[in-house]
Order: C-alpha cells, then structure tokens, then sequence
C-alpha cells in the first residue's frame, strides 16, 4: 500500500538539498538516509533519500542523483510516497494511518449516523475527516480530541460529540457578536 509521506518543496542551496513540507507522523522511519520512494509525478522517480537534516525547523533532504539546485528545483511540488504494509500500526496506539480511517462510518455519541469518511485533510493546523452524509452532501469533521472522541477499529466507526453548527448550520452558535451600544459611544471620539 502506497502513503502520501511529503511534497518537495523549494530548493535550499547549491548542493541539491529540498525543503520537504511533512506529511506523515514517522518522518524519521518514512524519509529517513536509504528510504526509497515513488513519487507523484512518477517520472521523476523513484527517489532515495541520500541524507538529511533540519534547518529552521523545516526538513531539508538530499536525493542520490540531485546533484545541484537546478536538479532540486526541478523536484518542487512532487509527492513523497511510501510503500507500506497494509497491516502496519503506528507504534502508539492514538495513532492512526489515513488508510485506517478512511471508509469508517461517522456517528454521534447518541448514535445518530453522519455518514463515511472519504478522505483525511492535512491542514497546516489540523486535520479533517471529509465525510460523505447519507444525503450526498459533504460535512469536514476537525479530528481534534474535544469532537472525535474515539476511534473503534474493531466496530469500524469514530465517535464524534460535534459542537453546535457543525453538522447542522441552522443550530450554529456565533462565538461573539458586538455590543451596538460599545459601537456607538465608540465612535464619538473621532470627531
């Protein structure tokens, strides 16, 4: 089985390193000296890894054959990929693969069904489960601890307790609003 393990990004250097923007807990199992990856374009690989280091908290590494800054801006916007055994578990059990995830069904903890997910989101900040509703629509799910709160592999579902507005927007709760008053008295002193 095939995960998505990171993106080439710019090149740093003269000497052929990349920055690698991240995208599997294991980075120094999945992208670590010897590691071998197909990539996406696959024309441009397969890829093995030769060394790499971190530089201002961003992953920098050097691919056999990549010899200069031409060569690895060349790479930029390619896809890391990483052959795994479909069986393979993270080490701690909190953890899950994207491949465990998906296809599990989305129920609230009164059981009210949501639907499937379809796929993870990596986002900067967080990820999401996009899940298909039993309607056809869509609903992204922030799989935080305080809304997921429990994944059952052995049931095949995950446990979602969804603050209002989530999967209802009519029942959306406004965090904050403005006090019309503050706002009047407020702009007398511009005068």
């Amino acid at each position: 089985m095939q995960l998505v393990v990171g993106r080439i990004g710019r090149a740093h250097g003269i000497k052929g390193e990349v920055t690698v923007e991240v995208r599997t807990d294991e980075p120094e199992l999945r992208l670590g000296p010897g590691a071998v990856l197909v990539t996406d374009p696959a024309g441009v690989g397969p890829l093995t890894v030769e060394s790499g280091r971190v530089h201002s908290g961003r992953l920098l590494l050097r691919f056999v054959g990549v010899p200069d800054r031409t060569a690895a801006e060349a790479l930029r916007n390619t896809l890391l990929i990483a052959e795994v055994d479909p069986d393979e578990t993270p080490e701690d059990p909190d953890e899950f693969y994207d491949h465990q995830l998906v296809d599990l069904d989305v129920v609230t903890v009164d059981g009210t069904e949501v639907g499937r997910i379809t796929e993870i989101a990596h986002l900067p900040s967080q990820d999401l489960f996009i899940v298909e509703r039993p309607d056809g629509g869509e609903v992204m799910i922030p799989f935080v601890e305080e809304i997921v709160t429990e994944i059952d592999m052995e049931a095949q579902r995950a446990v979602i307790d969804p603050p209002p507005g989530l999967l209802d927007a009519e029942r959306a709760v406004i965090a904050g609003s403005r006090d019309e008053s503050a706002d009047a008295s407020g702009s007398e002193g511009d005068r």
